[in-house]
This record gives C-alpha cells, sequence and structure tokens, in this order.
C-alpha cells in the first residue's frame, strides 16, 4: 500500500525562527522533514501517518560548520557528504567522517542529515556511537530560546529523546581536545554501507606511562539507545591492557549492553561481537595505532 499525498501537508518555512514558531503553534502535529531519507522510506511503504510536515532543509541557520578555538559547531543540517568534504572534521574528528562513509550511499549521503540522525533515534544509527565518544554536546532551539545539553543524556530510551515537541537541534558542538588519541571505529553489517549495523563502535582513548588515562567506548545496536560503557570505561583507568584477561573485558562489556535478537541478527551474536570490537579496540589502543 502506497501512501496518498493528498493526506499530507508540507509547509516550507524561509526562517528558523519562523519553523519554530510553527512547531509552538501546535506543538506535537508537525514533522519536521531535512533530508528525509527515513521519512521518505516509510512514506514510499505507505506506513507514514498521516500528518503535517514542516521542511527545514534551505535553512541556512541550519547549514554550515564553525570552527572556534576550543570546538567546532555543525549545523543540524549539515549533511553527511558536508561532514566527509570538511578538512578540520576529517583531521580532528576521523569516527565521525568514517561513520557518515557508511550511511546509505552517495544520494543519502548528499542528503542526510547530522541532525535528523540523532533526531530520528534510532540505536542503529552510523554516527551517533562516535558522537557519545567524543562528547558532542546539542543545541536545541524554539520560540522560548535556546539550550544546550550533552549529547549522553539525550536519548531516553528507545525513539525517546531529551527534545520538546516545540524544539529542533540548531547545532552539534563537538570539543577539540584529542589530539593525540587513538581512534578505533567499525560498523558490522551486511554491507559496509547501505545497510543498517548488526552492531557498530567508537572507542576513544589514550595512553601514559602504561596505561590507561582516558577512554570512552560507545555502541550501536546493543541496547534500546545508542551506548555508551561508562562503568567499563571506570575500571579501564588507570589499567595496563595487557594485564587485563580477555574473558574480564568480555564479561564487562556484556554487564552494560542488552542487545535484541532481529530481522538483522541475533542477541547472542550481538554479544559476542560486541566483546569481540571492544577487546580488538583496547588492543589497538595499547599499541597506539589508530584504526578508522
Amino acid at each position: 500500500m502506497r501512501s496518498d499525498p493528498a493526506d499530507y501537508l508540507l509547509v516550507a518555512p524561509q526562517s528558523l525562527h519562523d519553523a519554530v514558531a510553527l512547531l509552538a503553534s501546535e506543538p506535537g502535529a508537525w514533522l519536521p522533514i531535512a533530508g528525509g531519507t527515513d521519512v521518505m522510506v516509510l512514506y514510499g511503504a505507505g506506513k507514514l501517518p498521516a500528518r503535517k510536515l514542516v521542511s527545514i532543509r534551505d535553512l541556512r541557520e541550519l547549514r554550515g560548520i564553525e570552527e572556534f578555538p576550543n570546538e567546532i559547531a555543525i549545523g543540524a543540517g549539515c549533511t553527511y557528504t558536508d561532514l566527509r568534504k570538511h578538512p578540520a572534521i576529517a583531521r580532528e574528528f576521523p569516527m565521525l567522517v568514517s561513520a557518515a562513509s557508511w550511511t546509505g550511499g552517495i544520494a543519502n549521503q548528499n542528503r542526510g542529515t547530522l541532525g535528523g540522525n540523532i533526531a530520528n533515534a534510532s540505536p542503529a544509527a552510523d554516527s551517533l556511537p562516535a558522537l557519545l565518544a567524543y562528547d558532542a554536546e546539542l543545541l536545541l532551539t524554539s520560540v522560548r530560546g535556546e539550550r544546550r545539553i550533552a549529547y549522553r543524556n539525550f536519548h531516553l530510551g528507545y525513539k525517546k529523546t531529551a527534545m520538546y515537541a516545540d524544539e529542533l537541534i540548531r547545532a552539534i558542538y563537538v570539543p577539540r581536545k584529542y589530539s593525540g588519541y587513538v581512534s578505533f571505529a567499525r560498523k558490522i553489517g551486511a554491507r559496509q554501507a547501505q545497510a543498517i549495523a548488526k552492531i557498530s563502535i567508537a572507542g576513544l582513548g589514550r595512553m601514559a606511562d602504561g596505561v590507561i588515562d582516558d577512554v570512552r567506548i560507545a555502541l550501536g545496536s546493543v541496547a534500546p539507545v545508542p551506548l555508551r560503557l561508562e562503568k567499563m570505561e571506570a575500571v579501564l583507568l588507570g589499567k595496563n591492557v595487557q594485564s587485563l584477561p580477555v574473558e574480564d573485558l568480555r564479561r564487562l562489556v556484556a554487564a552494560e549492553i542488552s542487545p535484541i535478537a532481529d530481522i538483522r541478527s541475533t542477541a547472542d551474536y550481538r554479544a559476542v561481537v560486541a566483546g569481540n570490537l571492544v577487546v580488538e579496540f583496547l588492543r589497538q589502543l595499547s599499541s597506539g595505532k589508530a584504526s578508522t
């Protein structure tokens, strides 16, 4: 069954102020659409409920990447292609560039946006583990003003977020403090691109005097939300990786994840591969070799 265009209303405000004013006028009634790479799949399959759509794709306030001394601000409307081509992003945040290259094909990368990937709130989304590992922050905007929140606090449950119905993501801020860190990014799927991840990982760490000085491990497709392994990270700090038995590392991973079985994979497979990927990352960290 295909959708009937007559069941939908699409408007395209000329400014960000007009867009959030529209959201505020009927909270929850309007669905923002930027690249449309997820929304249009539902529409084409006849699974998008009839509703009002507000196009935010061409809002200049949501586009552009700004460099500041201590952070980079990525407009929520920036595409995956924008991320891949920006020299500072490529140089300082390689895991985000890798994730952008995994997302769909070239056509999807030209249209899909980072803000849309975040707002869609899928635990399998490619860019989200990297944003968690990089300690990103989100700037949310509405007619009531703007607020900035840590990305780690954005996802509240499956497809549930801390964003109010009258808010849009305006920008994503990533701190510029990872010089000298080892990064590790992997996506496991039926294909490298144009496939939803069975599991993904973004690992970031730094060694000092033979022990782990800082470490961030984020996984996708292993819980209702993109997940930072915060308990494991706390255990690893100050440790020599070589002194930790592999089975102990696997148990630490298993204690924090809650994978499910679905059409793409089994829970057991995800649990085993999650352990394998974390162990591989920690070996890379110990050797000092980045892998993205």
